[in-house]
C-alpha cells in the first residue's frame, strides 16, 4: 500500500489523521535517507574491491609480460614461437581490458556517490529542516494559543484587541510552516523517483559498457584463440610422438653398455681421478677431462673445488701409457706425459673398459716389460689410418651437428627449396616417396571421416621418412621438423612432384649458429586453411616467422 496523500488544507485542520498522514512520510524519509547511506557505504566498498582486482589484474598480467618461454633445441616451430608469444598476448588483452575498468572506477564516484551524496544532503536534508521549522511554529503557535484562550474578558479592548492580532499572526506563521513542509515531503518523494534512480542507472549503464567492451575484445581475440589452439593442439601431437621416441631411445642407453661413447664434440670425455702429490703424502682428487684427438688437447676440469670462476687446465699430449698394475695400489691406472709439465701424471679411470676407451683415444701404450710373458695383454695401439678416417668422420659429423638448421621468411622459398632437393633424389627414390605422398594425398582429403589430416599424417610420417642416423635426445627434438616437411610434401604435391624445380632458386647452406635464439624459429608449413590469421600482427609471430 503507498503513502497517503496530503492535502494543503488538511494542514489548517492539523487534525490527528493529518499528523498521522504526515508522520508516514516521515518514516518514509527517515528509511530512504538510511538506504542511500547503506547504499553509498556499499558503492564505495565495490569501488574499492574493483581497484584491488584492477590492481590484482594488473600483477598478474605483468607476470605474463615478463615471463620467457625456453624450448629444448637451437630453434622452434611456428607452433612453438606462437606459444611463447602467447603470454604477451593474454597480457595484453588484459591490459585493455583493464584500460576500460579503470575508466569505469574513474568514473563511478561522479556518477554513482557524488549524485546519490548530493540528492540525501540537499533533498532529504531540507525535508528534516523543514520538519524542525515545522514542529518549532507548532509549539510556539499553541502556547501562544493556550496564553491567548486563558486571557480575561474583563481585560481591557485595547489589550484583548493587540491579543487577537498576536494570536492571528502566529497561526499565519504556523500555517506557512506547515504548508512549505508538506510541499517539501511531496516534492522529495517526487524527486526520489528520478534523481535517486539516475546515478543507479548511470553507474550500471558504465558496468555495461565496461561488459560490452571485454565481448567486443573477446570477439576480437576469436582468431587468435583458434590460431593458438591449433598451435597446441600440434605441439600436443608432437609431443606424443616424440616422447615414445625418446622413451625408446632411453631403454635403448639403459640397455647399452655403461661405458658407451655417445656421439660428441670430443674424441673422449669423462671423470678422471688425478693424482696430485702432497708433502706427506698424495691426494686422488676428481676431474672431468676432455681430449680432441686431432690437436691433442687434453683439458681438466676440478669438480671438487668450489671456488668459482676456476679456469680448466688444458695440456697438449705427447704419450699416453697403461700403469703397471703391481706399480701402483690403485686401480684402472694410465700416465701421460704433457708439453706444459715435467714429469708423469698418473690418471685413475672409473673402470677397466672406462680406462680402455681413454687408451683408445689417447693411442695408448703397453708399459715396457724386462721379460716376456704370455700373460701380457695385447698391443693397445690402433692403426693409424683407421683412425685418422674415424677422426675426419668426427670431425664431419661435429661440424654437420654443429651447424645451424636452414631457415627463410619465406613460404614460397621453403616450398621451392624442398621443391628442388626432392628432385635431387635419386630417381627410384623419388618415385618411391612420390607413390607414398600421392597415398598420404589421398588420405588426406578424407580427413573429415578417417582424423588424417595433413598435420596427423605429419606427425606419424615424418619420424619414419627423415629419421636422423644418431638416435639422441636432440635428434627425437628435431622430430617436429621433420613433421612440418612431410606436411610441405603432402601439401604441395602437384608442384613438387609433377613440375620441375627453379633452377635458380638457392639451395639452403649450413650456417655458423647465432648466439640469440629467440628469433631463429624454423617454420616450414602454411596451413593456413586449417588455422585463422593472428589477432594481433605485430605482436603475433607468422607462420613464417625466424
Amino acid at each position: 500500500m503507498g503513502l497517503p496523500t496530503l492535502e494543503f488544507s488538511d494542514s489548517f485542520l492539523d487534525s490527528p489523521d493529518f499528523r498521522e498522514r504526515l508522520k508516514c512520510h516521515e518514516i518514509e524519509l527517515e528509511r530512504t535517507n538510511k538506504f542511500i547511506k547503506e547504499l553509498i557505504k556499499d558503492g564505495n566498498m565495490l569501488i574499492t574491491a574493483l581497484k584491488n582486482l584492477s590492481a590484482a589484474v594488473q600483477k598478474f598480467s605483468q607476470s605474463l609480460q615478463e615471463f620467457q618461454f625456453e624450448c629444448i633445441g637451437d630453434a622452434e616451430t611456428d607452433d612453438e614461437v606462437n606459444i611463447a608469444q602467447s603470454f604477451k598476448e593474454f597480457s595484453q588483452l588484459l591490459n585493455t581490458v583493464e584500460e576500460e575498468r579503470r575508466r569505469l572506477i574513474q568514473n563511478a564516484d561522479d556518477v554513482l556517490i557524488t549524485p546519490l551524496e548530493k540528492f540525501r544532503k540537499e533533498q532529504i536534508g531540507a525535508a528534516k529542516d523543514g520538519k524542525k521549522k515545522f514542529d518549532k511554529e507548532t509549539e510556539k503557535y499553541y502556547s501562544t494559543l493556550e496564553r491567548h484562550l486563558n486571557l480575561s474578558s474583563k481585560k481591557k479592548e485595547a489589550y484583548l484587541q493587540e491579543a487577537d492580532t498576536q494570536i492571528d499572526k502566529e497561526r499565519q506563521l504556523f500555517y506557512d510552516a506547515s504548508l512549505e513542509y508538506v510541499f517539501k515531503i511531496q516534492e522529495v518523494q517526487e524527486k526520489k523517483k528520478f534523481e535517486f534512480v539516475e546515478p543507479l542507472l548511470a553507474f550500471l549503464q558504465g558496468l555495461f559498457t565496461f561488459y560490452h567492451e571485454g565481448y567486443e575484445l573477446a570477439h576480437e581475440f576469436e582468431p587468435y584463440k583458434q590460431q593458438l589452439q591449433f598451435n597446441l593442439q600440434n605441439t600436443r601431437n608432437n609431443f606424443v610422438s616424440t616422447k615414445q621416441e625418446v622413451e625408446k631411445l632411453m631403454k635403448r642407453i639403459r640397455s647399452a653398455d655403461q661405458d658407451y661413447k655417445p656421439p660428441g664434440q670430443w674424441t673422449m670425455e669423462g671423470f678422471l681421478y688425478v693424482q696430485e702429490k702432497r708433502p706427506l703424502g698424495c691426494t686422488w682428487t676428481r676431474h672431468y677431462c676432455t681430449y680432441e684427438k686431432g690437436s691433442k688437447t687434453f683439458t681438466m676440469s676440478n669438480t671438487e673445488n668450489k671456488s668459482a670462476g676456476k679456469q680448466p687446465e688444458m695440456f697438449k699430449l705427447k704419450s699416453c701409457i697403461r700403469r703397471k698394475t703391481d706399480s701402483i695400489d690403485k686401480r684402472f691406472c694410465f700416465d701421460i706425459e704433457v708439453v706444459e709439465r715435467h714429469g708423469v701424471m698418473t690418471l685413475q679411470a672409473l673402470s677397466e673398459s672406462n680406462r680402455r676407451l681413454w687408451l683408445e683415444a689417447m693411442d695408448g701404450k703397453e708399459p715396457v716389460r724386462n721379460s716376456a710373458s704370455s700373460k701380457a695383454p695385447v698391443d693397445m695401439d690402433l692403426d693409424p689410418e683407421t683412425w685418422d678416417n674415424k677422426t675426419i668422420t668426427s670431425g664431419l659429423k661435429n661440424y654437420l651437428r654443429s651447424a645451424c638448421p636452414t631457415k627463410s621468411d619465406d613460404q614460397n622459398y621453403r616450398v621451392c627449396a624442398v621443391h628442388a632437393l626432392v628432385h635431387k633424389l635419386p630417381e627410384r627414390n623419388k618415385e618411391m616417396l612420390e607413390l607414398l605422398i600421392k597415398h598420404l594425398v589421398t588420405v588426406s582429403t578424407q580427413s573429415q571421416n578417417n582424423l588424417m589430416t595433413v598435420s596427423n599424417l605429419g606427425v606419424i610420417f615424418g619420424p619414419t621418412l627423415m629419421r636422423s642416423q644418431e638416435e639422441t635426445v636432440a635428434a627425437m627434438m628435431n622430430i617436429k621438423f621433420q613433421n612440418i616437411v612431410v606436411e610441405i610434401l603432402i601439401e604441395n604435391f602437384n608442384k613438387i612432384f609433377h613440375q620441375p624445380p627453379d633452377p635458380n632458386v638457392p639451395l639452403p647452406q649450413p650456417q655458423s649458429r647465432p648466439g640469440s635464439r629467440r628469433s631463429r624459429a624454423i617454420c616450414l608449413s602454411d596451413r593456413a586453411q586449417e588455422a585463422p590469421q593472428p589477432l594481433y600482427p605485430n605482436t603475433v609471430p607468422s607462420r613464417c616467422r625466424k
